[in-house]
């Protein structure tokens, strides 16, 4: 039985990374990541994101087990919407960063805190799925809990090492503005399209709306 859940939290921990590697939330940090003039930032983003994913995943996720109750599709639904705005917002936020010539780099402070709320609100998005994969996995409410422990590790870890990587291109172009701006830009642009499709599919082709309507 040791063994066995050894390798189910191995197995965790390699689901972690991958669920790190998703498109909404690489979309998502990177803009934050793109607007860095530091490698060890970029780094610590992708630290902090995992930190407050994980933390959201913990907490509302036992106590959904402990409650013994599920999210109706509509809460799952709006969850996953208000990630689309989220991209769009950033998105936004990223295009318009270079209108004020005399635009100040965010400090380290405030793109930590970003970057964890970022993290909190995908594992809000997030924590329903995370219930279901938990416990079609093991059996005991603390098995659960350490198993998302496991889980979340993984995504620090992922998430720590992409914002690293991504980070490269961006820390090394913050001299030149021409590049630097372009970089910026890509990125905003790359995550106001996703949320705009993001919130189309769940909005529309899902029918979150339609389900609201009701």
């Amino acid at each position: 039985m040791i063994i066995q859940f050894i390798s189910v939290l191995l197995l965790g921990l390699i689901l972690g990374i991958k669920h790190s590697l998703e498109p909404d939330h690489i979309i998502a940090v990177s803009t934050i990541v793109s607007k860095d003039k530091r490698l060890s930032r970029s780094t610590l983003a992708g630290a902090f994101w995992g930190i407050g994913h994980t933390a959201t995943l913990f907490v509302f996720g036992i106590l959904i087990v402990l409650l013994k109750g599920e999210l109706a599709d509509k809460w799952v639904m709006t969850l996953e919407f208000i990630v689309g705005i989220m991209l769009v917002y950033l998105g936004s936020k990223n295009l318009l960063f270079y209108t004020n010539r005399n635009v100040k780099q965010p400090t380290e402070r405030t793109s930590l805190i970003k970057v964890t709320l970022i993290g909190i609100i995908h594992g809000l998005a997030g924590s329903a799925a995370m219930v279901l994969l938990t416990m079609s996995t093991v059996s005991t409410v603390w098995q659960c809990a350490l198993y998302i422990l496991v889980f979340g590790i993984g995504t620090i870890i992922g998430m720590l090492i992409f914002t690293t990587i991504i980070g490269i291109p961006f820390v090394y172009s913050s001299k030149s503005i021409t590049t630097n701006k372009l970089l910026v830009r890509f990125a905003g642009s790359v995550s106001f399209a996703f949320g705009v499709y993001y919130m189309y599919s769940i909005g529309i082709t899902d029918g979150l709306f339609k389900l609201w309507i009701k």
